[in-house]
């Protein structure tokens, strides 16, 4: 397969778990050298969609290729060429960090220094700890550097700063980046909105085993010039309030009730638009806590899409 193939291509596929449809039809691509990042809320197949990339599963029917590879029944070729970072897990209980990334690393035949890459990731301090004593950030820390460690073409990262604190997650951002920059593809899983949306070249938002919406960044949340207001409030809003703020709108613009306390109004929204929601809430007796003007956000769309949150 010549090297300017997709570095993954899914078409039609559908997986199930005695009734259930885990996937359904679903079709996506990732382009080489890209972060590409699938969001959904949790039971949306992401997962299951993952797995069979990974060549842990057999589509049930559909095409999985990997690297132009048969994830499943080329495993044997493919599997020297990828990285995989589990959400969890990964290492025995008791191994050290450094003796478990060295292990990974003697099962491959160029293999990154493990020392240099600890050393990188952040695992240098903690390197003769057992796993099971390690932080749910160094966990993930050795994770990635088992998924790296063998120098592959392609890596599936899932929740790779999850239990990180800040200095760590822009650290591994910035190796996520210098991966893609030497010409690494990434395949991200994220509960962090922002972090999809800062790392992402690509975006597939999947739900219910189906592909809802796929686009950069930019093109997901510019939502077409319109720009969103959004409202948040001490107290739980009154019954109809969606409703009657619509009203007083008018058609140019959409409502939409997030949660008991937040609302978000998309369309041609503007300082007058402002204007309107502010008289609005002195009418019904609705404290804002906040009212802010701008463009969508990644979460907003996620939202708008799902009509549910990532961890949901």
């Amino acid at each position: 397969m010549p090297p300017s193939s997709p570095a993954v291509e899914i078409e039609g596929l559908v997986m199930r778990y005695g009734d259930k449809v885990a996937v359904d039809g679903l079709s996506l691509t990732v382009e080489r050298g890209t972060i590409t990042a699938v969001l959904g809320p949790n039971g949306a197949g992401k997962t299951t969609t993952l797995e069979t990339c990974e060549g842990y599963r057999r589509p049930q029917q559909g095409r999985v290729r990997v690297l132009g590879l048969d994830p499943h029944t080329d495993r044997r070729a493919l599997l020297p060429r990828i990285g995989v970072m589990l959400q969890s897990g990964g290492a025995w209980s008791g191994v050290r960090a450094m003796e478990m990334l060295r292990h990974v690393a003697a099962l491959h035949a160029h293999p990154i220094d493990p020392d240099l890459l600890a050393e990188r990731v952040g695992l240098s301090d903690c390197g003769r700890t057992p796993y099971r004593r390690l932080s749910g950030g160094q966990q993930q820390r050795l994770g990635l550097a088992m998924a790296l460690v063998g120098r592959p073409e392609l890596v599936f990262v899932d929740e790779p700063t999850a239990g990180m604190d800040p200095a760590a997650r822009r650290s591994t951002w910035e190796l996520l980046q210098e991966l893609r920059t030497s010409g690494v593809t990434v395949v991200l899983t994220t509960h962090y909105m922002e972090e999809a949306e800062r790392l992402s070249d690509v975006i597939h938002i999947v739900d219910h085993g189906r592909l809802v919406t796929s686009g950069t960044p930019l093109e997901l949340t510019r939502g077409g010039g319109h720009t969103t207001i959004r409202l948040v409030v001490t107290r739980p809003f009154p019954d109809g309030a969606p409703e009657s703020l619509q009203a007083g709108l008018g058609s140019g613009t959409e409502v939409r009730q997030l949660d008991a306390l937040s609302m978000v109004i998309s369309g041609q929204a503007d300082s007058s638009t402002l204007a309107v929601v502010s008289h609005w809430c002195e009418t019904n007796g609705v404290l804002p806590e906040s009212l802010s003007l701008g463009q969508r956000t990644l979460e907003d769309v996620f939202l708008d899409l799902t009509g549910r949150g990532l961890a949901e």
